[in-house]
Formats: structure tokens, sequence, C-alpha cells
């Protein structure tokens, strides 16, 4: 079971300021998961529901399931995420899900499992 979970209702891709985004929102409640990185490439920035909860190079691994997004953090960035080690983006009723995970595929490379 995760420690963080984003039950994303829709999903985003966007280009600004040098920067690519994804994110997956939940429109609930207005929790989201964003990626962040530089359309020159480099390390990955990931937040979770606000930027004080985020790192660079914070994934250590990621894996699309049944139950959507599984992302595994780095020990060392837990602190960032208030302690969390794990976070679920749930892509259920994801709108936008797959052209998200499509791009989020290009940013993480290996580390993304499909």
């Amino acid at each position: 079971m995760s420690d963080l979970v984003v039950k994303a209702a829709y999903a985003t891709v966007a280009e600004e300021d040098g920067a690519r985004f994804v994110g997956f929102v939940d429109a609930r409640d207005a929790g989201y998961a964003l990626f962040r990185q530089p359309l020159a490439g480099g390390p990955v920035w990931f937040e979770v529901n606000d930027e004080d909860f985020g790192a660079e190079d914070a994934v250590a691994a990621a894996q699309v399931g049944p139950g959507g997004l599984e992302i595994t953090l780095r020990p060392g960035v837990a602190g960032r995420f208030a302690y969390a080690q794990s976070v679920a983006v749930r892509l259920k009723n994801c709108d936008g899900a797959e052209f998200a995970l499509d791009a989020l595929s290009a940013m993480l490379g290996p580390v993304l499992k499909r």
C-alpha cells in the first residue's frame, strides 16, 4: 500500500518556460502529482500536492499496473515527502492518462515500467 495517494480525474501535459510538465490531478480535493523536466533533458522534479512536498531526482522507480501509476521514492528524499516511501496515482477514471503516461515515459526513461 502506498503512503500517499492521488485519485486522478484528469492528466495534462504542457510545455512552458523551457520545461515540460506532466500532471495528474484529483478534481475533488485539488490534490495532484506533478513531474517537471527541462526540455533539453536532465533531472526530473516530482512533487505531490504542494511544491514543499517535492524534490529533484526523487523517483527511484515507477510502474504502471492495474491500480494506476505506482512511484517509489528515493530513500534520501523521504523527508521532502512527509517521510513517504511511495506514491500511488490512481488512473481508473482519468481523462488524458495515456497521453500523459507516454510523455512521462519519455521523461523517466527506463525508470518507468509499463
